[in-house]
């Protein structure tokens, strides 16, 4: 499955009404350490397909989402379950580092 890109405008509808657990992947286009990571997170999108819901979000493009939930470092990656920020991750990590905090909110 691939990584949906949401924005300002479908963020409640997409990411805080989801059913399924939400990673949001919050990256520029100028920010190399968020390429770095573009490619584990699709990989993941495979991995988790049906159970983890995989999007990414400009903050050049969509500055109301990165204010209102505090992001100042990119890329950060943000946990959702239920509507609620469960856990995040700040800079480029690897692989393991985003499966130890998703298997927890499965």
């Amino acid at each position: 499955m691939a990584v949906i890109e949401v924005s300002d405008k479908n963020f409640d509808e997409i990411v805080l009404q989801s059913k399924i657990p939400v990673m949001v992947d919050l990256w520029a286009v100028w920010c190399g350490p968020c390429k770095m990571i573009h490619p584990i997170i699709e990989e993941l999108s495979d991995e988790y397909n049906g159970r983890v819901l995989m999007t990414k979000l400009d903050v050049d493009t969509n500055r109301d989402i990165a204010m209102k939930y505090g992001i100042r470092n990119i890329p950060t990656v943000l946990f959702f379950k239920n509507g609620e920020v469960v856990d995040k991750q700040v800079g480029a990590v690897p692989k393991k580092k985003f499966v130890e905090k998703l298997e927890p909110i499965l």
